[in-house]
Parts: structure tokens; C-alpha cells; sequence
């Protein structure tokens, strides 16, 4: 499992208003409401509190937030590195 996606989805909790237990992981992200806009937005919401860069993402490259957990989790290691 990610080391990112429980603080993902406490992220989208906080955000959005999505209950954790309705946040699953493979689920597209568009099924949460989370249009292009709100993609950008939540991306901006992540770098801020994981205080990390994210590498430019197109949203078809992230289907659902496992993958947005994967994405996170590489910008972390690189921060840490």
C-alpha cells in the first residue's frame, strides 16, 4: 500500500467532504466530482501539505487515487533523496 493515500484521502476528506469510508482507492476520480479544475486544485493542496513539487500531470495520467498515491510517493522520495 501507498504511504501516501491514507493522508490522500484525509486530504480529499478535508477538500471535498468525502467520507473516508466512500473513498476507494480505485475508483475514478471524476466518481468523487473531481473535474480537470479541482484536479489542479487538489494537486496545488498536496504539494502545500506534503511540501513537495509535483511533476507536470495531465489527468488522464491519473485514473484514480491509487495512481495520484504512486505520483505522490515518487515526488516524496525524490524530496527526500
Amino acid at each position: 500500500m501507498s504511504q501516501s493515500l491514507e493522508a490522500l484521502k484525509e486530504l480529499i476528506h478535508k477538500k471535498l467532504g468525502i467520507e473516508h469510508c466512500a473513498l476507494d482507492a480505485e475508483m475514478p476520480l471524476e466518481d468523487f466530482g473531481i473535474d480537470s479544475l479541482g484536479l489542479v486544485e487538489l494537486l496545488f493542496a498536496i504539494e502545500d501539505h506534503f511540501s513537495i513539487s509535483l511533476p507536470d500531470i495531465q489527468p488522464t495520467d491519473i485514473p484514480n487515487l491509487s495512481a495520484l498515491a504512486v505520483v505522490v510517493d515518487a515526488a516524496l522520495s525524490t524530496a527526500a533523496a
